[in-house]
């Protein structure tokens, strides 16, 4: 919602200021076609060149989360909450072969599969299932296993945020393609010096149209775009966090309530479920 607040308020608020004070809108709109296909095709072929199909693909897909925000929701913590407690307390008090049933075959299990939003998540489930796998060899260093995890959601990060780093990197060279289109459009009026001065005047503005879109698109679009997929992925790599921080408190020998009450701390507080809230979902789990 304040995403589109924010491209009407951008639109307004300059073309709005440019007409009150006295602009005319003649020239900017018919140099607008040509001087949007040299940078926004310049942009595009730039973005090719300098991304992975794997990437343009996931930009692509993830233009919606720039409205949509991030995935998870309230709920999605608290069954992230109350699946871990039950894996947990799964671990400690029936031990480790009644726990291999449900980590390598976690699409069969009935703990995973009360949680369908999670289970959805290959990286999730194979986070959680790996963790406790590792716990089952008998890696039971506490700070072993948070730094084997560490590298894991580093390294996922580092690949999920790729669309933002490219949309980045997109809104950095809008400008200088701006200058490009604007130095071809000076190079077409000098070719045409001996013209009026009025015909002279509409086609050096026509050439600083490039000038000013490429600069609009940059800082009004694409770059606040960047920052806002980046802030997406940001709370999104939370909920992974959350997966490490009850599994290592787990490791240190907490009880499977006191590891996601330390688990409920680490959750953002927009989505934080209160400690009532937990204590009713994790009696749910206690009694099904």
């Amino acid at each position: 919602m304040f995403q589109i607040i924010g491209i009407v308020c951008v639109f307004a608020m300059v073309f709005g200021g440019f007409m009150l004070a006295g602009g005319h809108f003649d020239v900017i709109l018919k140099a607008l076609p040509f001087e949007l296909m040299m940078i926004g095709g310049a942009a595009m072929g730039a973005f090719f060149i300098g991304n992975s199909g794997k990437t343009v693909g996931k930009t692509a897909g993830d233009l919606s989360k720039l409205f949509a925000g991030p995935k998870w929701k309230p709920q999605d913590y608290r069954d992230l909450l109350a699946l871990l407690f039950a894996l947990t307390k799964t671990m400690k008090t029936k031990g480790v072969i009644a726990l291999e049933a449900h980590i390598e075959k976690p699409h069969e299990s009935a703990l995973f599969s009360k949680y369908p939003r999670i289970i959805k998540d290959h990286f999730a489930v194979d986070f959680i299932c790996d963790t406790l796998r590792m716990m089952t060899m008998n890696l039971e260093d506490p700070h072993q296993v948070e730094d084997a995890m560490e590298k894991q959601l580093e390294k996922h990060h580092h690949e999920a945020s790729g669309p933002a780093h490219a949309l980045q990197n997109m809104a950095d060279a809008l400008p200088a393609l701006g200058i490009v289109a604007a130095v071809l459009g000076i190079i077409k009026t000098m070719g045409a010096i001996t013209q009026p001065p009025e015909y002279l005047g509409a086609m050096i503005g026509s050439a600083l149209v490039g000038t000013f879109l490429g600069v609009f698109l940059a800082y009004g679009f694409v770059g606040p775009f960047a920052t806002r997929m980046k802030e997406v992925y940001d709370e999104e790599a939370i909920f992974y966090k959350i997966i490490q921080s009850v599994l290592v408190a787990h490791l240190h020998g907490n009880a499977a309530q006191i590891s996601v009450e330390i688990g409920r701390g680490n959750v953002p507080s927009a989505m934080q479920p209160t400690f009532l809230e937990l204590e009713e979902a994790l009696a749910n789990v206690g009694s099904e």
